[in-house]
């Protein structure tokens, strides 16, 4: 697939392990593609479930995947500050139909004050029973939750203020720039 441009719509796909749909985003304008990452920007985006629920987002939201990391953040930017929801899943993949990855249950919740929430260990558990995850994902999400953690406690990369300043600016440059 031709990489997406800057101010190209994009639709966000997340699956579970057995490989059935999880979620469906509608559309994700590209803010920046390299070699290994895709920052996004999500507002009132239009939100399909596997149970065919839909709903649509809140406010914008930044979000940030890799091609080497497992787990992806996205950043809500609301008026009492910015807050996190960071999924571990597999990096992504790109095809002509959407960004992909397989989420992983566990989750991490930032808020703006600045605590963080390991969520949904339960699921993880249940799920890794019930799909026979691999000793070898265990190992790798285990390992990238302490990535992220540290992430998160360094300020790094999404986890900067200035970092999320600069894309919500970008994002907004090229909404204005296509009105």
């Amino acid at each position: 697939m031709q990489v997406p441009k800057e101010g190209d719509y994009i639709a966000i796909q997340s699956y579970k392990h057995d490989g059935s749909l999880h979620r469906t985003w509608k559309e994700t304008m590209v803010l920046k593609t390299s070699e290994n990452s895709l920052i996004g920007c999500n507002d009132h985006t239009l939100v399909t479930e596997d149970d065919g629920r839909r709903w649509v987002t809140r406010e914008p939201a930044i979000v940030f995947f890799h091609k080497h990391y497992w787990f992806n953040v996205v950043a809500m930017i609301r008026d009492n500050g910015v807050s996190y929801y960071c999924n571990l899943a597999t990096p992504y993949a790109l095809d002509r139909e959407a960004l992909k990855y397989i989420d992983y249950d566990l989750d991490i919740k930032v808020f703006p004050n600045g605590e963080k929430r390991l969520l949904d260990v339960d699921e993880y558990k249940q799920h890794s029973v019930h799909w026979n995850y691999p000793p070898e994902i265990d190992h790798i999400l285990k390992q990238n939750v302490k990535v992220l953690v540290d992430w998160i406690n360094q300020g790094k990369g999404p986890f900067s203020q200035a970092y999320i300043d600069i894309w919500y600016r970008r994002y907004q440059e090229l909404l204005h720039r296509r009105a």
